[in-house]
């Protein structure tokens, strides 16, 4: 079972040069037959379910789709499954894709809430990162989904870039800042394989930050955005209180949640859970929906530790961290006896805070989530 929906559009103005994600420039007619696609496959996939509570259009760059094609994608998620009133309606945005009119329209079609790849306010960090816009498009198109009716807006921002100083960084903060997004993710630089970057810069690389420096441009984000009244409530994520990323909040819960589109990942709580993904090839993906049998790759049922494993390393992802009750209430089976050893460890370590039922990372814990995850895997 699920109750959210992600839509992915694999298609980019540009692919980034950081950017590991499935998403290619579209070809002739692509993007004009594409809405049709995740249509059948809403249609092959969904039967009785229960109305979603989130919907998230991601990429690639959904916004290249036409407000009236999301119109319709949304009124056929009405018809097959149903849309709770309050439900989160999530729409990427790349700066320099939209414009007011655009974006009055998304809103009209049922767009509630905007997350804005703005990534950095610095053109020359935006030029070897591969954006197509500039830091004047990203601020007026915040501005104009301001104009436009937005009132729940979220941005995002890269850090730990090539040549990227701490001072640097503190700028680019205190510029997201002054926004006044209701939301900002805050992600350290990744050098994926097979994108341009790693072909750049290799791991050990001198133009990038050390591990120290990226720990310090943590670290500063945490104290200027909880400063200016941002709630620190995941690893990468600040709100303004009420404003949570709502889907993706349910992904740290595991929520069931049905993917659409090449290259979307599914997880539908049947049993410990399932995990499936759709081909990553527009053809592969479209020759299953033509049959009528859409392909699930790399498809798993969870086992009981698998499941008790996610739930460790997702729900401590969150600022509430994990709670004892609830483990057991899913598992049957007490936290204490499941990983106790490994939790009062990671507490002695101070990578962990115990609080009553709650087992929650500490600021350390944060920078070294890794290391803290693995311990139970």
């Amino acid at each position: 079972m699920f109750n959210r929906l992600y839509i992915h559009v694999p298609f980019c103005v540009q692919k980034c040069h950081y950017c590991a994600f499935v998403s290619n420039t579209p070809q002739k007619n692509e993007l004009l037959d594409y809405p049709a696609l995740l249509i059948r496959e809403l249609q092959l996939r969904t039967s009785g379910t229960c109305p979603v509570t989130s919907v998230y259009f991601g990429g690639g760059t959904p916004s290249l789709l036409q407000p009236q094609q999301l119109a319709l994608l949304l009124e056929e998620i009405t018809d097959q499954t149903g849309i709770q009133a309050d439900a989160e309606i999530t729409l990427e945005v790349n700066p320099g894709t939209v414009d007011e009119i655009s974006l009055k329209q998304f809103r009209n079609a049922g767009v509630n809430r905007i997350s804005l790849g703005i990534q950095s306010f610095d053109d020359r960090f935006l030029k070897i990162m591969g954006r197509i816009h500039t830091t004047g498009q990203s601020r007026q198109t915040f501005k104009n989904a301001r104009a436009a009716g937005f009132n729940n807006i979220s941005t995002d921002l890269i850090h730990s870039l090539p040549g990227q100083s701490l001072d640097q960084w503190r700028t680019e903060l205190l510029q997201a800042i002054e926004l006044t997004p209701e939301h900002l993710s805050i992600y350290g630089l990744t050098v994926e394989e097979g994108t341009p970057f790693a072909r750049t810069y290799s791991a050990d690389s001198h133009e990038l930050p050390d591990n120290d420096l990226s720990a310090d441009m943590f670290e500063l984000a945490d104290e200027l955005l909880t400063g200016a009244g941002f709630e620190h409530y995941e690893i990468a994520n600040y709100a303004r209180p009420g404003y949570r990323s709502q889907h993706n909040s349910g992904y740290w819960k595991r929520d069931g949640y049905l993917g659409l589109g090449v290259a979307a990942h599914t997880f539908l709580r049947d049993g410990y859970g399932v995990r499936f993904s759709n081909p990553g090839n527009l053809e592969d993906y479209r020759q299953g929906l033509t049959s009528g049998k859409p392909v699930r790759i790399d498809e798993h049922q969870l086992t009981m530790n698998e499941a008790m494993s996610e739930y460790m390393f997702l729900g401590l992802r969150l600022s509430e961290g994990v709670c004892a009750q609830t483990f057991e209430s899913e598992f049957g089976l007490s936290l204490e006896s499941a990983y106790g050893s490994i939790a009062a460890d990671l507490v002695q370590l101070g990578l962990l805070a115990k609080n009553g039922s709650q087992l929650t990372l500490t600021r350390r814990g944060m920078l070294l989530s890794n290391q803290v995850f693995s311990r139970f895997l």
